[in-house]
């Protein structure tokens, strides 16, 4: 953090030339842990979980996000009866995903500590007096302290299969190839979450921004889930920055009259998606469409 005008300030990177600035009223929790730098605190979005420096979810808009992310998984999907995550360090997802009607949820999330101090602080996701069930597996919701690459390799290797997989990372950094976290991202790790899916499974990807000067990562993304998969549903949020892919192996002639059909038999009821986002925000940016 930085001090400016006798206040505390996150100096968010949003590209080589970018910085966005976040200020921070009160710090919750500040530390290293074995993988990342976390700060929790107060901001003018309330309160807010920031990983190396960026922001990865604040109590204002983290409904926006999280929905983004699953809900068009959740009306993809064959049927939903288990989900895999990865990342996502909040707990909302797995909360979204039996909520949505799952009998089971293994979340993965290789950052222990960082779950844990989310779960004390975040006034959303898991709390801390849950925690201990969710680790012994108390309920539909497993948590597993591993690496999303391990934990992959022992499914597959066990024959462990998955209706929605969605993993939920920190952005790809654009400039560096094998960090911890950017090898969740590569080819070969979809290939691998590809491996566990159920007949009518999907997977999904925060795939990055849409914002034609930070694209670079979501290009890659898309690039990826098309070599992957038969059918590929893009969903840009519209009161978010941020964009998501769903694979699903068998072709789908039109995943958006799929969604629309399977949106008023869903057990989750989203708040800040309609049928017209699913119409609207189903169209990739025109960069990403047109590569050069």
């Amino acid at each position: 953090m930085i001090e400016l005008d006798g206040k505390q300030w996150i100096q968010e990177p949003l590209g080589d030339d970018m910085r966005r600035l976040w200020r921070v009223d009160e710090v919750l929790w500040e530390g290293d842990t074995a993988y990342q730098h976390v700060v929790i605190g107060r901001t003018g979005q309330g309160v807010a979980l920031f990983c190396d420096d960026d922001r990865q979810s604040t109590e204002f808009s983290q409904l926006v996000y999280h929905e983004a992310m699953m809900v068009p998984g959740f009306l993809l999907a064959e049927q939903l009866e288990r989900v895999l995550i990865v990342g996502s360090s909040e707990g909302v997802a797995s909360r979204m995903a039996v909520k949505a009607g799952a009998a089971r949820v293994d979340h993965v999330d290789i950052d222990s500590e960082c779950v844990r101090v989310c779960a004390e602080h975040l006034p959303y996701g898991y709390t801390a007096a849950e925690l201990a069930d969710l680790e012994a597996g108390n309920g539909p919701i497993k948590l597993h302290y591993t690496d999303g690459w391990s934990f992959l390799d022992q499914a597959i290797g066990a024959g462990e299969r998955y209706d929605l997989v969605i993993v939920d990372l920190p952005d790809e950094r654009a400039d560096e190839t094998d960090s911890q976290h950017n090898r969740l991202y590569g080819e070969e790790f979809i290939r691998r979450c590809h491996a566990v899916l159920a007949p009518g499974g999907v997977v999904g990807f925060q795939a990055g921004s849409p914002t034609v000067w930070r694209n670079t990562t979501l290009v890659r993304a898309y690039n990826r889930f098309r070599t992957v998969f038969d059918t590929v549903t893009y969903f840009g949020s519209d009161e978010h920055e941020w964009a998501f892919l769903f694979g699903r192996v068998e072709q789908l002639d039109d995943p958006v009259n799929v969604m629309l059909d399977a949106m008023p038999k869903s057990q989750y009821e989203p708040a800040t998606i309609d049928d017209a986002s699913l119409i609207g925000l189903t169209v990739p940016p025109y960069s990403v469409r047109h590569q050069e």
